[in-house]
């Protein structure tokens, strides 16, 4: 991780955030009713940190990195990402500003598309942007493979060949082929097991140091989150009830629902943490696909 929020270039400007969405009529001719997803949601993340966004299930959270990923609309608010606003440009200018920032979704089996070859799938998001030859797309997708542990050869493969953590380096490779600065991970190793979350996590925290990228990570575990960001904020109900680094948050919470969460974070055996230490500093080594 690098950078201070002192000294480095603010990235993602979140400000007054809401997001209010229409239930479906009890009555045929009755008013809809409103759920509020977000309540004033505001946050900052600067060049080369990590953000980590924690919370249950319907706190909002997922809400939040879609809108930040322009994929949703605020209700209102605003979101600046490098200066500008993903929601006021126009579409051209849009799909040119999504070089800068890419989304690795939850399931690594539902966001790959079966039907096409791994280099079509990391790819993709060239393509959208129509700015190299077929060549140069091919020779980019073998770079970024080889920088998620993968080979070559993978690149010809079809997404049914892989493992599920074999998948999600799949699409971190994807969301790495434009080099952005902004990654917004939404819950990336919860679909995994526990033996693949490390890896999967080193190799963000690997790729931020290589290559100075910042992230944007939602999860519900508090653990994922603090093993990779620098800050965390805590998520109830669409709101923002506490932040602080995650040592601030697992010694000195404030909030009721920050405290339940870090009690929930499983306790370490004697003797485990050292294991757990060594796996997290295990060195990842390129995986085939067999």
């Amino acid at each position: 991780m690098t950078g201070t929020p002192d000294t480095a270039p603010l990235l993602l400007d979140v400000r007054d955030v809401t997001r209010t969405f229409d239930l479906p009529r009890s009555r045929l001719w009755g008013p809809r009713d409103q759920v509020q997803a977000l309540r004033g949601v505001s946050l900052q993340l600067h060049a080369g940190r990590s953000l980590g966004v924690v919370g249950e299930s319907g706190s909002g959270k997922s809400t939040l990195a879609r809108i930040v990923m322009a994929l949703d609309t605020p209700t209102s608010g605003t979101v600046e990402i490098l200066g500008r606003n993903p929601h006021t440009l126009p579409p051209s200018a849009l799909r040119a500003a999504r070089r800068d920032f890419q989304m690795v979704f939850q399931d690594p089996y539902g966001s790959l598309d079966p039907r096409q070859t791994v280099e079509r799938i990391v790819t993709e998001p060239m393509q959208a942007l129509q700015t190299a030859s077929r060549a140069q797309q091919r020779e980019r997708a073998v770079e970024v493979l080889a920088q998620v542990g993968l080979r070559a050869s993978d690149a010809e493969k079809y997404p049914h060949e892989f493992s599920g953590g074999q998948r999600q380096r799949i699409a971190i490779a994807r969301a790495l082929i434009t080099q952005p600065r902004l990654i917004v991970a939404d819950e990336p190793v919860s679909a995994l097991d526990v033996s693949v979350q490390a890896q999967v996590l080193n190799l963000l925290q690997d790729l931020q140091r290589d290559h100075g990228l910042s992230y944007l990570l939602v999860s519900h575990d508090l653990a994922v989150v603090s093993h990779l960001c620098d800050d965390v904020v805590v998520m109830h109900q669409g709101q923002i009830v506490e932040r602080g680094t995650p040592a601030q948050l697992f010694t000195q919470a404030q909030h009721p629902y920050t405290q339940s969460l870090v009690a929930a974070v499983p306790r370490i055996a004697p003797g485990g943490a050292r294991a757990r230490r060594a796996a997290r500093k295990a060195a990842l080594t390129p995986v085939s696909a067999g």
